[in-house]
């Protein structure tokens, strides 16, 4: 799909789309992060802009392969959700990519192991080192799977 007969310059929408997909921002936010490079577009603009060459940017944004010397960190937190606690898993790789986010009322190291083992197996190649939070679950996670944390 190509750029002819609109107004602005293909990089003006080509930033504003990718601002779309690559950040949680609304259309107004991306307006106003256009409007400070003096860019004065509307934000039904970057929508239809958005949703006519949103799939092509997507595609090329889709996460890259994994790699054997890749980096993940591994991090919990811990959420109260009417009441109850809730454990917020989430792993990242060394560029910033999410990887997972698990949302779970129990953790213990059987429910950690068989998120990371289910994940492993979606990504085909097993990370060098992982980086974790120093709780304990994941201490009997490592041992169990046989990785050097």
């Amino acid at each position: 799909m190509g750029y002819k007969r609109h107004r602005f310059p293909c990089e003006v929408i080509a930033h504003a789309v990718w601002l779309y997909l690559r950040f949680p921002l609304n259309f107004h936010l991306i307006e106003e992060t256009v409007l400070e490079r003096r860019v004065v577009v509307s934000h039904k603009t970057i929508r239809r802009w958005s949703i006519k060459f949103g799939a092509g940017y997507a595609r090329r944004l889709q996460r890259k392969p994994a790699r054997r010397g890749d980096i993940w960190h591994l991090d919990e937190v811990r959420i109260v959700i009417g009441s109850q606690i809730h454990g917020l898993r989430h792993i990242v790789d060394q560029d910033g990519y999410v990887l997972d986010e698990i949302l779970q009322t129990r953790h213990n190291a059987k429910v950690a192991r068989s998120s990371l083992r289910c994940l492993l197996r979606q990504q085909g190649v097993r990370p060098r080192p992982m980086i974790t939070a120093k709780l304990k679950f994941y201490g009997a996670t490592k041992r169990k799977l046989g990785r050097s944390v």
